[in-house]
């Protein structure tokens, strides 16, 4: 047998959406390897069935911009590599949710609560943003070790949540873990089975439509108030109620929650970044920016080809399952200079793929960032700097790109 032959069947057999290469941080070599032999690649055989993986910059955008080709329909497997996360139309869970629906349904369902994130309720959030953050910040224990995933990023975001929701604030660690829940891998720690999964995702509509009767024909600025009163989604079927809570709570957690991990992990790792900010504070804004893409929130978005169509001199066929991976667009260095590097002089820092382009760019992108932006408005005020104290232990998933755990030590 050749080498050439050799390497053209190890090349088959690669498999960049193994969740232990996330956990293990050994995706990113992989994607490199990718983008320069064969950037928009079939994996025969995995788990998840077959698969393209599109992993680089121009191909994913190119992807994510064509709806028509490209669809995110739950009826074809949704938005995730792992079709079991929506369900089977004909099986006893099926959910669908607007990010899961194609034109012309797509649209007036994104509409039913879009007003959530309107500029002018995001002024209205920001000083209870700066409040919360302050208010956490303050009962952080300086010089001891403690760890921040749990004591300030799982908190701000589902203090968030349960605002957005209007959800009754004691019970508010319920949302951050029917987030976990909604996206964990088939052999996550985080469940025992899928039926296990399925029986805690009831329980969250179980709440949600208590909430949703309450509310039918309030006026509160509230995303349960929202979807129980628009004409399109009042009346909608459980399953795409479920659905759209998932991606609400999904949306609103996993960003905001691993950015704010994400960037404490970047300036320990870059802490010359972290003096310039200090210098030039109102680099704040791109240096949110260049976290995002450094970190990618969301390592992938999923498609399925509704004709045959060619990407990368690859012809995709209608029915394939397509993967982009934002992580790996979001590390190209012909895009990004030094891609591995946080830059917060970066010039084209926004252009990242974290929040996605095209008809399902992220609702809630604008929010996120401005979590982010006052979280470190406040943390600069206080600090010197936050130190690391040992490897962040990362999330078992190729989907959210996260941290379970990040030991670390406040300095004055």
């Amino acid at each position: 047998m050749s080498e050439v032959t050799e390497h053209a069947q190890a090349e088959e057999q690669v498999h960049p959406a193994d969740p232990q290469l996330f956990a293990d941080e050994r995706i990113l070599p992989l994607f490199e390897r990718l983008r320069e032999e064969d950037p928009v690649h079939l994996t025969e055989d995995s788990p998840y069935g077959p698969y393209w993986s599109i992993t680089r910059f121009d191909d994913i955008k190119r992807v994510d911009m064509d709806a028509d080709a490209f669809s995110s329909e739950a009826y074809h497997g949704g938005i995730m590599i792992d079709d079991d996360i929506v369900g089977k139309p004909d099986s006893d869970f099926f959910v669908r949710s607007f990010i899961t629906m194609d034109a012309p349904d797509h649209g007036p369902h994104r509409k039913a609560v879009n007003q959530i994130v309107a500029p002018k309720s995001l002024m209205n959030f920001e000083s209870l943003i700066r409040s919360r953050a302050q208010t956490t910040l303050d009962s952080l224990p300086v010089g001891e070790t403690f760890d921040w995933v749990d004591r300030v990023s799982i908190e701000l975001t589902t203090q968030m949540l349960a605002t957005l929701f209007d959800f009754p604030f004691e019970e508010r660690r319920r949302l951050t873990r029917w987030s976990d829940v909604t996206t964990a891998e088939a052999g996550s720690p985080l469940i025992e089975s899928p039926e296990a999964r399925i029986a805690e995702l009831m329980e969250c509509l179980t709440w949600f439509k208590e909430l949703k009767a309450q509310r039918i024909g309030g006026n509160d600025m509230d995303l349960v108030t929202m979807l129980a009163n628009d004409a399109v989604t009042k009346d909608q079927p459980d399953n795409e109620f479920l659905g759209n809570l998932m991606l609400l709570i999904v949306g609103g957690n996993d960003t905001t929650r691993n950015s704010m991990s994400a960037s404490v992990n970047a300036f320990h790792q870059f802490p010359d970044q972290l003096a310039l900010l200090k210098e030039r504070p109102e680099l704040l804004g791109n240096a949110v920016a260049e976290i995002i893409r450094w970190q990618t929130p969301l390592s992938h978005m999923r498609r399925t080809a509704t004709k045959d169509v060619e990407v990368g001199g690859k012809t995709i066929r209608a029915g394939d399952k397509v993967v982009m991976w934002y992580y790996s667009g979001n590390r190209q260095p012909d895009v990004f200079e030094d891609p591995d590097r946080v830059d917060i002089t970066r010039e084209n820092a926004r252009h990242h793929l974290s929040f996605g382009f095209g008809i399902h760019r992220c609702l809630g992108m604008r929010l996120a960032e401005l979590q982010l932006k006052i979280l470190w408005e406040e943390v600069l005020k206080r600090w010197s700097h936050i130190e690391v104290v040992e490897q962040p232990k990362r999330v078992y998933s190729n989907f959210v790109n996260g941290y379970g755990e990040m030991q670390v030590r406040i300095h004055a």
